[in-house]
């Protein structure tokens, strides 16, 4: 069986790691530096976008393509993806464009990732008993 929907999503979050990865070399270079970050707030900040993006994006991939594997309807699972890349999009570029510092962006941006999290828990848990209970 094919996940296509789910797919779609972890190509845009690839393009967006790639992205990030970019701001965080352009940094490397810049200070010539393998590791930290020398207390740079935008060198930080870019730092902290691309680990944030690593540290919720492959949870909420996992979990939709197990729903759309196991049957959760396409919309449910379209919707849930979308919260999730404009959540990680909002939040990388209200960090990055913050400099670290509170931005709207970036507080919708992680309420829209805790969200998609949730409700691909939820459509998970009520598929399971829903088919199986």
């Amino acid at each position: 069986m094919i996940v296509p929907v789910t797919g779609v999503f972890a190509a845009v979050l690839g393009i967006l790691l790639l992205v990030l990865s970019a701001q965080v070399v352009k940094f490397r270079l810049k200070y010539k530096i393998g590791m930290g970050t020398t207390g740079d707030r935008d060198f930080e900040a870019a730092v902290r976008a691309h680990a944030n993006l690593i540290e919720y994006a492959p949870l909420g991939l996992i979990m939709l393509g197990i729903a759309e594997l196991n049957g959760v309807a396409s919309g449910f699972i379209y919707w849930t993806g979308m919260a999730l890349v404009v959540g990680r999009i909002l939040h990388a570029w209200g960090m990055i464009n913050g400099h670290g510092e509170e931005h709207k962006a970036r507080a919708i941006g992680i309420v829209l990732t805790w969200l998609a999290i949730l409700v691909a828990a939820i459509l998970l848990l009520w598929n399971v008993w829903y088919v199986y209970g």
